[in-house]
């Protein structure tokens, strides 16, 4: 090829853009044209101490309480009887630690309504710093309150702790689906179910007699919860804000694109900062929308039925129910009582494992069939888990089947349905509605978590082993309406998703409108304009 040709391809082909920094993520493509997404090791490390100072501590104190209700309640009996003269009577001592565990739920609800102003005000990152102070002060509570002499020291810690679960909970996933590429946005998603499993086996492992769990260490269980809130709080302020965050709140544009290539680990981010900005502009006119408002929208009405009837689902699907029978299962199938302790370890391994699986798969199998055929599987085994508990005594082999079926009820959920919903939460709605979606989602999830406490021991106690059918027909009934009402979202932008929606909500988002109007634009040769002045113009007219 002569110069004057290799100046022609050079005219036709353009300027090659810079490509990635030197040993920095890079991008490539499947063998089917799909482009993959490599973790960049900024977003790896955000996702990790994210999760550990926050969907970790949930699940570890969901589990922690279990293995010293002995030594708690006979600490509240000591401390009742020094105070009044006299020991508590059992009525009330049910009471108190009824109290105790459920207060932790209540204390998650009040966490969830102080995200929208906290998040608003700090953003995501700080969000989580502050939160951090929450978990701190009630370890040290709760840790004090044997050598205080006052159990009202371990219950305002439970409420406080839920708190910090609350807000965890609506904070660390909005922050995980901001700063992640939308071709990775499912796995890093599923951190967050993962930390919940790990922070449960945590529990279950520090509460053995050989660790914490024993009279005169039971309180060094919950002074643990302050490592990983101190580990949070020295290592996230080294990460960048949410980029979106940064763009739509604060207006920032040389922050995002600084915090664009920190998480995406690479120097030109031009074309994940048009696409934020391609949504600044959609939403020049929006304001951050109140709960009620999102209700109102007729263009996010299923999206909104969708997150509730999942987050609803993944409550009362029956698992606290599971942890219930657990041990009178082992101790039936003859495993001795000493050991049953370590072999309930095997639960919180199998939820480990389940919760890892999904988060590898999640973007090849996308999240409607992992939600479907985990709701699914789950009212297969609990149907079976029926049976197998009613004949439990006819014969010697039945107590290992019902065995099987715990394990398989507990990977059947950790699979799909134990973390899916909170990434559907950040998926189905835009910067601008996000925040209010998450208030919705938490307050399901923690009013669910507080009917299962408060009503399954009269479910128990009036149905016995026939309670399961109960649950069962909880997980029929979503994996039904996700059969017919869910979409795929797997590598699929919000306004792509909107449109999904929008045949059965009947009410087409603005969005479409203005994509049109932009094509139309382009087609009759009228030239776009530019981002950072659009950006300039969103600045000065005080949008959202």
């Amino acid at each position: 090829m002569d110069s004057q040709k290799l100046s022609s391809a050079h005219l036709v082909q353009g300027p090659r853009p810079p490509g990635p920094p030197s040993g920095a993520c890079r991008r490539s493509r499947t063998p089917g044209g799909r482009r993959k997404q490599d973790w960049s090791c900024s977003l790896i490390v955000a996702s990790l101490v994210g999760a550990f100072g926050s969907s970790f501590l949930y699940g570890y104190n969901l589990s922690v309480v279990n293995a010293p209700t002995l030594y708690i309640k006979a600490f509240y009996n000591e401390t009742w009887q020094r105070k009044h003269g006299h020991p508590v009577d059992s009525d009330t001592l049910t009471l108190l630690w009824s109290v105790t565990v459920s207060i932790f739920a209540i204390g998650g609800l009040v966490g969830t309504l102080m995200v929208k102003p906290i998040g608003k005000f700090l953003g995501r990152k700080y969000t989580l710093l502050v939160n951090n102070g929450f978990a701190i002060s009630a370890a040290l509570l709760m840790a004090c309150s044997l050598q205080a002499g006052a159990f009202e020291m371990l219950i305002v810690g439970r409420f406080i702790m839920g708190v910090d679960g609350g807000i965890a909970l609506s904070a660390l996933p909005m922050y995980l689906s901001e700063i992640s590429p939308k071709e990775i946005r499912g796995s890093l998603g599923q951190v967050t179910a993962i930390f919940i499993c790990i922070g449960v086996f945590t529990g279950q492992l520090l509460g053995l007699p050989e660790l914490l769990g024993k009279e005169s260490t039971w309180p060094y269980l919950f002074g643990v919860i302050a490592v990983p809130a101190l580990v949070q709080l020295v290592s996230l302020p080294f990460l960048p804000e949410s980029p979106r965050y940064l763009l739509f709140e604060k207006h920032d544009q040389a922050g995002a694109e600084k915090a664009f290539q920190t998480f995406l680990g690479k120097e030109d981010v031009s074309r994940e900062v048009e696409e934020a900005l391609a949504e600044v502009r959609v939403q020049r006119h929006l304001r951050p929308v109140s709960v009620l408002e999102l209700l109102r929208t007729p263009f996010v009405r299923w999206q909104v039925i969708t997150v509730v009837v999942t987050m609803a689902s993944y409550q009362l699907c029956g698992l606290n129910a599971i942890w219930f029978y657990t041990t009178s299962i082992f101790r039936k199938a003859g495993i001795p009582p000493e050991k049953i302790p370590y072999i309930t370890l095997s639960t919180g391994g199998i939820e480990i494992l389940a919760a890892i699986f999904s988060g590898l798969v999640i973007e090849r199998l996308g999240r409607r069939p992992l939600l479907i055929g985990g709701f699914g599987l789950m009212t297969l085994f609990f149907g079976i888990l029926t049976v197998t508990l009613t004949l439990q005594d006819h014969a010697p082999w039945i107590p290992y089947l019902s065995i099987v079926c715990i394990l398989a009820i507990i990977a059947s959920f950790c699979s799909g349905p134990g973390g899916i919903p909170f990434v559907l939460t950040g998926e189905f709605f835009q910067q601008s509605q996000r925040p209010a979606a998450f208030i919705i989602a938490g307050n399901v999830n923690w009013l669910s978590n507080f009917a299962v406490g408060l009503l399954f021991p009269f479910i128990q106690k009036s149905l016995d082993t026939y309670c399961f059918l109960v649950f069962a027909a909880v997980c029929f009934t979503g994996a039904v309406y996700l059969y017919f009402v869910l979409p795929e979202t797997k590598n699929r932008t919000y306004v792509e998703i909107s449109q999904a929606f929008a045949k059965r909500n009947k009410a087409y988002p603005p969005e479409d409108k203005i994509d049109s109007s932009v094509s139309d634009d382009k087609t009759n040769g009228t030239p776009e304009q530019d981002s950072s002045s659009t950006l300039d113009n969103y600045v000065r007219n005080e949008v959202v």
